[in-house]
């Protein structure tokens, strides 16, 4: 089967499967593929590469339940098998986690949805994250599809830390190749005053991992900048103020906006992306729409990632590579 590149543009098709990029550093749209249907090897492979080569890919219109969810998640890898999920999440089809508003913390802990949101993204940076980016061996990859979205708000954002760390001055990239940093669940979540019985539930479930500020990645060789906003907690080897500072600076370099994408969903979207090499931000501005945001996600095994100096990440606590 022959692959038609339109010079120039950025478009790849196959088959009549065509890719097109959406935004400078990050994102394309996949075109004329059934995702619940049968893939051919091609179209798998051609995905493949556009998830790599643009991060984050976006499909609209598909038909997809929770049974072709999974399936098209094996296409591309191992689904993982939560060992806690949600209440809304589907019986019979434990790689499926549902998230929906007000659902995580609504009416847990004493808290409703929006004060643990608040509370989550308490300054600007702090809601960036990967998916369990404090696991040792966090997903390689998440596809999300949606249900149900509101007829205006919701829309998610990713940042390509590829491109983030490849903009950084030569210097700067010199000295965060040596770089580690402890990565801890919860870290970026602003506690209550007084008790706070998330706080509690947070230390009593501790996971943390030390990974390398500068990840290489497994399949395309490049350095990727390993930060995001929710686990982060600090710099290790360096005094807390300095590892402060570093942090500001390089979290706001990885979300500039000209490394970043902005999907609006509709019922039958997916969005599949490379968890190793971005950040995404999720909607916090439909609360006030009062209507729901229904979505599915599978996430794909990952590896333990591995420095420019060839030092695998180390677990610190709660975590053990393949285990959830």
């Amino acid at each position: 089967m022959t692959t038609d590149r339109v010079a120039g543009d950025g478009t790849e098709r196959v088959a009549g499967v065509e890719v097109t990029p959406v935004a400078g550093h990050i994102g394309a749209e996949i075109t004329g593929v059934d995702l619940a249907g049968p893939l051919e090897d091609a179209v798998v492979a051609l995905i493949r590469r556009a998830v790599l080569r643009w991060r984050v890919v976006f499909f609209r219109g598909q038909r997809l339940d929770h049974a072709g969810h999974v399936a098209l998640a094996r296409r591309f890898g191992e689904p993982v098998v939560l060992g806690r999920r949600g209440s809304a999440s589907p019986a019979g089809f434990p790689e499926v986690e549902t998230t929906a508003d007000r659902l995580e913390l609504g009416g847990r802990f004493g808290m409703e949805h929006a004060e643990w949101l608040d509370r989550r993204r308490h300054t600007l940076l702090r809601g960036w994250h990967c998916d369990h980016g404090a696991r040792i061996d966090p997903p390689a990859a998440t596809i999300l599809r949606a249900e149900t979205v509101p007829p205006y708000g919701g829309d998610t954002t990713w940042a390509n830390l590829a491109a983030a760390y490849a903009g950084l001055s030569a210097p700067v990239r010199a000295f965060v190749d040596g770089l580690r940093a402890e990565h801890r669940l919860g870290v970026g979540y602003q506690p209550r005053p007084g008790d706070d019985a998330y706080v509690r539930h947070l230390l009593d479930h501790q996971v943390a991992s030390v990974h390398p500020l500068v990840r290489v990645h497994p399949e395309t060789g490049e350095r990727v900048l390993f930060v995001n906003g929710y686990y982060l907690g600090r710099i290790t080897g360096v005094s807390r103020p300095e590892s402060a500072a570093l942090l500001e600076m390089l979290l706001e370099q990885a979300v500039r906006p000209e490394y970043t994408v902005r999907f609006r969903w509709a019922p039958g979207s997916v969005a599949f992306w490379d968890n190793r090499a971005t950040v995404h931000l999720a909607p916090s501005d439909h609360a006030h729409v009062g209507a729901p945001r229904i979505m599915h996600r599978v996430m794909l095994a990952g590896e333990v990632p591995m420095g420019v100096d060839g030092r695998p990440s180390e677990a610190v606590v709660g975590t053990e590579p393949g285990r959830w």
